[in-house]
């Protein structure tokens, strides 16, 4: 394997070839396999994913079939010393996204400080009235987190993007360490890594701590809220629901009673304490959102405001998930933990800016832009990669509703090895670690959903965009 280009930070190889102390067991265990193994276990891997129907779908397009996320047999590997520090800027985060949530639906003191823009919220679909005034069980409004991290550098981690409302993802961070241990067994009794498959147990303990005032038994029922058989992310709620040991419901299967939430079972209606939704917003009650939505339960909103049951994550935590207010997480975290941040925010440029918009619209080729509401890579323009009709499409939307874009620099996002037809070669990569978050406090799992872009060059790792995964690796001391 070669190293990547010299503005890519390669995190196996140093710029001389050497390999860096994090990678080292896992290359020796490589260097003494034969040259066939990693192929004949790339094609196991998709033959045991393919078995158990860990697929998504690709909303948008024609051939809309379920699809298999590629994975990558070689794991992107994260020294203690690292995570450790890492681990202390993603609590610090959290902590500042929680107390954010509820200063916006209380007192909005960060408003009247001057520290953030007033219309930044007026008009935002993504803000709740009706959160307004109300603090969620235990006061946890992210009970479940998914931080986007990048690299560039040894100790240059940047987020990328905050995940509050319904983060997504890791049910493959659990099958693929799963199918790494079936395919290398061997290989983590030489090389020793942190687990990540007691994530369903801690979720489920974290859940059960956040019950409503209503409850008062020994155990609080769980159920994990799906759309239905045709949602993309179908699998991971089933998945998840499973490894728990809670109910999968649907909003046909909950009505309101005597002041709770109940669920159809053969003994009849029975209560539910804690509701893990993969519902939006909109979709969750139609007596208070959309009135044409199906798949949540009408009056849940009255019972979740009276005590009745907790839902998770909070409605209205998607406002933190907005780009535009991205942009002033460093003031965020600043204001409510009285802390310089310890991971740094990607230059952003605000278009609905005048100042900033000129810029934007004169650079256009350099710069990545994405809608403040956007996800999954859709909706954005990626200049050094488009061709000059993409670039002059997207600068006429961007100057018809600049309000609706944030743009940042390209970054040179650091590469981890996959295995190709060539043998090693380098790939870029981002990062999800997933935190939970109850009264009890706050729980990072060591690793996360590492999503590689398998084209050469290209830096979209979205698997809706060709992108697939590999195993994180969190070395144990």
């Amino acid at each position: 394997m070669t190293n990547s280009s010299a503005s890519s930070y390669d995190e196996m190889l140093d710029t001389d070839g050497g390999v860096r102390a994090a990678y080292a067991g896992y290359a020796k265990w490589l260097e003494e396999q034969p040259p066939n193994l990693l192929r004949r276990k790339g094609i196991e891997a998709e033959a045991f994913f393919r078995r158990t129907g860990i697929t998504f779908n690709v909303y948008g397009n024609d051939d809309a079939e379920e699809r298999l996320i590629p994975f990558d047999p070689v794991p992107r590997i994260i020294s203690a010393d690292q995570w450790r520090k890492l681990s202390r800027g993603i609590d610090q985060r959290v902590r500042a996204l929680n107390a954010f949530l509820h200063d916006l639906y209380h007192r909005q003191e960060i408003v009247r400080s001057g520290r953030l823009p007033a219309r930044l919220l007026e008009g935002n679909a993504a803000y709740l009235a009706a959160m307004a005034g109300f603090t969620p069980p235990g006061g946890v409004y992210t009970h479940i987190v998914g931080i986007d991290l990048v690299r560039t550098g040894e100790d240059d981690f940047m987020v990328l993007e905050d995940n509050a409302r319904t983060p997504s993802g890791v049910s493959y961070m659990l099958e693929n360490r799963e199918t790494m241990m079936a395919m290398f067994p061997e290989l983590f009794t030489r090389v020793r890594v942190r687990e990540v498959s007691d994530y369903p147990s801690r979720l489920a303990r974290s859940l059960a701590a956040c019950a409503p005032p209503a409850f008062d038994g020994d155990k609080p029922t769980v159920a994990v809220l799906t759309p239905g058989i045709y949602n993309s992310a179908y699998f991971e709620h089933a998945f998840l629901a499973d490894q728990m040991g809670a109910e999968l419901v649907e909003g046909s299967d909950l009505r309101v009673e005597n002041g709770r939430i109940a669920m159809r079972t053969t003994r009849g209606y029975e209560p539910v304490d804690v509701i893990y939704r993969r519902v939006d917003d909109d979709y969750l009650d139609p007596l208070s959102f959309n009135p044409d939505s199906v798949l949540g339960v009408a009056g849940i909103m009255d019972v979740y405001r009276a005590g009745g049951v907790t839902i998770a994550n909070a409605p209205g935590t998607g406002i933190s998930d907005d780009k535009a207010i991205y942009s002033f997480m460093p003031e965020i975290v600043e204001f409510y933990t009285g802390e310089k941040p310890l991971l740094q925010n990607v230059p952003t440029w605000r278009c609905c800016e005048a100042d900033a918009l000129g810029y934007v619209l004169d650079n256009l080729a350099e710069l990545v832009v994405k809608e403040v509401h956007g996800s999954g890579g859709y909706g954005m323009l990626i200049g050094p990669t488009s061709s000059r009709k993409e670039i002059a499409a997207f600068e006429a939307k961007l100057r018809a509703n600049p309000d609706n874009y944030i743009a940042q620099p390209t970054l040179a996002l650091s590469t981890v090895p996959i295995f190709t037809k060539a043998g090693l070669a380098p790939r870029h990569v981002d990062l999800r670690p997933f935190v939970l978050v109850s009264p009890n406090g706050i729980d990072i799992t060591p690793g996360g959903l590492t999503r590689v872009a398998l084209k050469k060059g290209s830096l979209v790792v979205n698997s809706s965009q060709g992108g697939g995964t590999k195993d994180s690796w969190v070395l144990d001391d």
